[in-house]
């Protein structure tokens, strides 16, 4: 049997000496120990060495495919056919490649590859010819030169750049802000009307470069950085100034400030164009579904476009809102509907009620369009623009959903009316700034002895009303209880009378008793009192 091997120096084959220890493969590992005990299993037959790195890259790309190389075709055409053996192979695609193609039987099982790892581990002993540095030199080089042929290596496809890019921009934007509101700052005590008057910050820095003093403005002309009304209004400022006097070398060092602005702005520009160019070659469907900055955030946030491509469309909605995902689910809320993505245009142009759908569809459409630029071969943005105008549609869709039939008979349309930001604005009320009081201390006081008064007066009259309402319902309790004693008092003497007429014989008719209510001389007192508080 023979052995083909191959290695990062050429081709060899090997013949198997003794074929009855290779049907013990636990035990085959102890026949390569020593390059002694190699040498008696398998013999060197035949070497075919490589002229360069190219032609090993080439040899080996062919294997990876599947095919065989014409050095290797001759060599097999040449040796084993002639030895008419089964030739043993290390890839069972290699191995039905070269039966087809060459009618040679071949084996791969478990013992081959015991077999080629032996021949491995002692490959040094066994190919004489071949130096271990040369073979290590041979070995790194054909490693990097396959590696690139993997990855199809292109400078186009670096997404390290655009994380880069928009790091370094968000940065610049930081900066910026600092140095104007510095500049605004530190300016503004020399001519503090002037910040109002030009609201653009880069205007602003252009015309401090230019002017300087506050004296210089009545004499320079500004027309071509600010309109006729804006220069004459800042002239007519320069002139009556509340500022403070300040020396020269504050305004230089304000100028110096003002050009570090001005260039750091000029940068940015230059940046975002970058940026811009870069997201055309790299993700150019993403870049129209989302616009370049939400992409590159994006693709910044996953680390690189292929990392983006894992994801799936609900974690790329939400990406960037990690935090207020994790605080939702802890304490049991509503989970947020988007995250960086809420940024892009298509988002923003909706109404508030239809942000958490646009942002979901939006979501899925930019997933696909991501891994149409990670895994595809074609650089075209025509998916992107496809896409793009179905979710138009669809949101034109849902802004004007309201008209539909108010019932099935009626022809009537319920017209749905766009959001519209309606917020109130207040004035601001100067009433309260002022400290003094609006009316003199003794009117105060007066004002409140005549509060007190009337007070008293209203205390009075309620204690008042409170006692003759307690006494009426004294006097109506004592009139129920006079009115129960006589009638107890009226049924003892009825019963009375009654025995009587038992005892006598002769009947006698007596009048019935018929008894007024005599008023007590309680009551009469109560009566006078009331007459009393009456008057």
């Amino acid at each position: 049997m023979l052995v083909l091997f191959e290695t990062s120096v050429g081709y060899a084959i090997f013949k198997v000496l003794n074929e009855k220890k290779l049907q013990e493969v636990d035990s085959l590992w102890k026949e390569f120990e020593t390059p002694e005990k190699a040498n008696k299993i398998v013999k060197l037959k035949h070497f075919e060495k490589f002229q360069d790195t190219a032609e090993a890259l080439a040899a080996f790309t062919a294997l990876m495919e599947g095919k065989i190389n014409k050095q290797l075709k001759k060599v097999l055409k040449k040796i084993v056919k002639e030895a008419h053996e089964p030739l043993a192979v290390a890839d069972a695609k290699l191995g039905g490649v070269i039966k087809e193609k060459l009618n040679l039987s071949c084996i791969h099982s478990p013992v081959v590859n015991e077999l080629m790892r032996g021949i491995r581990s002692q490959m040094d002993g066994l190919i004489p010819g071949v130096e271990p540095r040369e073979m290590a030199a041979m070995c790194l080089g054909l490693a990097h030169s396959l590696s690139r042929y993997r990855l199809k290596f292109s400078a186009d496809k670096v997404d390290t750049m655009i994380v880069q890019a928009i790091s370094l921009l968000d940065d610049l934007d930081k900066e910026l802000n600092n140095y104007i509101m510095r500049c605004r700052e530190w300016y503004g005590w020399h001519f503090p009307e002037l910040g109002k008057i030009i609201s653009d910050n880069l205007t602003y820095c252009k015309c401090l470069q230019k002017v300087g003093d506050r004296k210089n403005y009545a004499s320079a002309t500004l027309s071509e950085l600010l309109p006729e009304e804006v220069e004459a209004e800042v002239k007519a400022a320069a002139e009556i100034s509340m500022g403070t006097e300040v020396s020269e070398e504050d305004i230089c060092n304000i100028l110096h400030l003002c050009t570090q602005v001005i260039e750091i702005s000029e940068y940015r520009t230059q940046l975002y164009e970058y940026l811009q160019n870069r997201m055309m070659a790299i993700a150019p469907n993403v870049t129209v579904m989302v616009g370049e900055l939400v992409g590159a955030r994006l693709i910044a946030h996953a680390g690189s476009l292929l990392n983006l491509a894992k994801h799936a469309a609900s974690t790329v909605q939400i990406l960037g809102a990690e935090k207020a995902l994790f605080r939702a689910l802890k304490s049991r809320r509503d989970t947020p509907k988007y995250g960086l993505i809420y940024h892009a245009s298509l988002v923003g142009q909706t109404s508030p009620k239809h942000k958490g759908k646009i942002s979901r569809m939006l979501a899925a459409k930019t997933v696909l369009a991501i891994r149409y630029d990670a895994f595809g071969e074609d650089s075209s943005s025509a998916m992107g623009v496809e896409n793009r105008a179905k979710l138009e549609a669809r949101l034109r869709s849902l802004e004007d959903r309201g008209i539909r039939k108010i019932s099935g008979t009626g022809k009537a349309l319920a017209k749905a009316e766009k959001y519209e930001h309606k917020s109130e604005v207040k004035t601001y009320d100067p009433s309260g700034d002022s400290t003094l009081p609006t009316c003199s201390k003794k009117r105060k006081i007066e004002h409140v002895d005549k509060e007190d008064e009337v007070i008293e007066k209203k205390a009075k009259k309620a204690k008042i009303k409170i006692k003759v309402e307690e006494e009426e319902e004294e006097e109506e309790e004592d009139e129920k209880v006079l009115v129960v004693e006589e009638e107890t008092s009226v049924k003892k003497k009825k019963k009375k009378d009654k025995k009587k007429h038992i005892k006598e014989e002769p009947v006698s008719e007596e009048e019935p008793c018929t008894s007024t209510a005599v008023p007590s001389p309680e009551k009469k007192k109560k009566k006078k009192k009331k007459k009393d508080m009456e008057d």
